[in-house]
């Protein structure tokens, strides 16, 4: 168990309370995203003309799969607990990208929802997926 959980169960956190949190934050976090995601999977395999922003200069097809990755891939991960901490990473750079480049002139209003999420998986990122998760189940075996 990390520090960051230990120190919350020293202060009379209990660590069932912890990992239901997480669980909450995965599963919301996840499926949330993973409705973003599969409007692009569709999109991406459709066969149609790739209609993507490309903020961060990889072409619109890689722009395309790179967030189809993070928000299809790396979400259903999230919401299992597999592979979370790693999972995270991906979506908090999506997010952080939506909220500084992809609406960096639209103003706070189009920046607080990436802003929010980016803040929900780079929490998951540093605390880890909790007890309620396959992450905690194979290390276990």
């Amino acid at each position: 168990m990390n520090a960051i959980l230990k120190k919350a169960m020293s202060s009379g956190v209990s660590s069932t309370y912890i990992s239901v949190a997480l669980l909450i934050l995965r599963v919301v976090g996840g499926a949330f995203m993973l409705t973003h995601g599969l409007g692009k999977f569709e999109a991406l395999f459709s066969g149609e003309p790739i209609q993507f922003r490309d903020p961060i200069g990889v072409g619109a097809t890689a722009s395309l799969a790179l967030a189809v990755f993070a928000e299809v891939l790396c979400a259903i991960l999230l919401i299992i607990g597999l592979g979370t901490r790693l999972a995270a990473i991906p979506l908090a750079i999506t997010m952080l990208v939506a909220a500084f480049i992809v609406h960096a002139n639209d103003g706070f209003g189009r920046q607080e929802l990436p802003l929010l999420y980016a803040a929900i998986y780079i929490s998951i990122a540093l605390i880890g997926a909790g007890k309620y998760s396959l992450d905690n189940w194979l290390s276990k075996k």
